[in-house]
């Protein structure tokens, strides 16, 4: 069989990043390289797959137990974050890891630090995989595809092993919130799925923000500067004061746990006009809410200040808090606690500060609670992975097959 590692450095030499500004599906044509390779590769081990027009590979195992066994699918992302470079990633291997920073050998003087990140202590003695330091790693979620993928080849290889109906899903763009916008539910055909997209060892989640984003245009009025008073609305200026009236403790440096922030994450501007971006997030579907009228409010202020159209926000919501959708399912969840404890892994239950595709196909009548996939500090070039922690994800896919083919 092929090693988890060699395939999850397979993948991450893909370039997958997802582009926000995009109107097409998938955002680039550059996730289809990897698309293309992960249906090839799901043929090549005898397995149904195919892709279609919007970017989607679906791919099915058929089962092999008598009786009715609910269909199960497993999900990943294959798209990296608009927010660091994904292109040319050269992962770096710490082998027994002895709790010293890293060097991040592709930027002199960067380290991957336990100082800044403490969470790497809880992994000594294991193989790290990090970034160089120039890109992201792509853990985020090539390490939720490579895991899958693992546990369809131990399938496949191990016609003993039992399992009920297996549905296999790649979805591009999950990063930019469009995942699974079209992605056909029904004809990915499982009753319950998994999305392979978590963190560190253990989480296990079925709850997640709300979301939205705001895009707020500030127009101004440029003169020359020599005889602009009294004339002049500098929309910089007017941006970095709208900037100023947001709370600053609902930023997200200063919440966590169920906290909801206001994410400025975007500023484009000259004297005449600006653009500024924000994601808006809330696990309460109630203050979820009063967050967007208060961007509604804070422009309104503006507008009263400087005159009618001076800020102009437009909001979108992006996906909402699965649990609802969840819950009534629970038994969903239980099986995957009693898989990470029959690896030998402690659950963490606990809310997403995040998204994934699994929120919105749970509003899709497609119930998808999310596990760990193993990477920390994602979306960055402190990107890392314990290739232990990916082991036991894959080992944990292959238990929740068994628990309901044996059930």
């Amino acid at each position: 069989m092929e090693k988890l590692l060699d395939r999850f450095f397979r993948y991450v030499a893909v370039d997958t990043q997802s582009n926000e500004e995009s109107e097409s599906q998938p955002s680039e044509a550059k996730e289809l390289v990897l698309l293309q390779m992960l249906r090839d590769e799901l043929r090549a081990m005898g397995v149904e797959a195919e892709l279609d027009e919007y970017g989607y590979v679906m791919a099915s195992i058929p089962s092999n137990v008598e009786g009715k066994v609910p269909a199960l699918g497993f999900i990943a992302h294959v798209d990296t974050a608009p927010d660091a470079s994904g292109k040319d990633v050269k992962p770096q291997v710490i082998k027994d890891y002895d709790g010293s920073p890293i060097a991040l050998k592709g930027v002199p003087g960067l380290t991957l630090d336990p100082a800044d990140f403490p969470e790497l202590l809880a992994h000594k003695g294991e193989t790290i995989i990090t970034t160089d330091g120039t890109t992201l790693l792509g853990a985020d979620d090539k390490a939720g595809v490579a895991e899958i993928m693992d546990a369809v080849q131990y399938i496949v290889e191990h016609p003993e092993f039992p399992h009920g109906p297996i549905k296999i899903g790649f979805t591009p763009d999950e990063e930019i919130g469009r995942g699974v916008v079209k992605f056909d539910v029904k004809r990915f055909g499982a009753d319950y799925a998994y999305t392979m997209d978590g963190g560190e060892l253990g989480e296990l989640e079925f709850e997640n923000f709300n979301a939205a984003s705001a895009v707020v245009h500030i127009q101004g009025r440029n003169v020359h500067p020599g005889y602009a008073k009294g004339k002049m609305l500098n929309s910089i200026l007017i941006a970095q004061e709208l900037i100023q009236l947001f709370p600053v403790e609902q930023r997200p440096e200063y919440t966590s746990g169920y906290e909801g922030f206001f994410h400025i994450v975007g500023f484009k501007g000259t004297v005449e006009e600006s653009t500024l971006t924000w994601i808006i997030r809330d696990h309460d579907r109630a203050k979820f809410e009063q967050k967007k009228q208060l961007v509604q409010r804070l422009c309104s202020f503006i507008n009263d200040k400087y005159g009618a159209g001076t800020a102009v926000p437009t909001i979108k919501d992006q996906y909402y808090n699965m649990r609802e959708q969840v819950e009534p399912h629970y038994h969903i969840i239980e099986k995957a606690v009693q898989a990470m404890e029959m690896a030998g892994i402690e659950p963490h239950i606990q809310p997403i500060r995040g998204g994934t595709d699994g929120a919105n196909l749970s509003f899709k009548e497609l119930p998808c609670p999310n596990i760990f996939a193993g990477g920390l500090n994602f979306h960055g070039k402190f990107e890392w992975v314990p290739l232990e922690s990916m082991q036991k994800a894959s080992a944990v896919i292959l238990n929740i097959v068994r628990l309901f083919a044996e059930s």
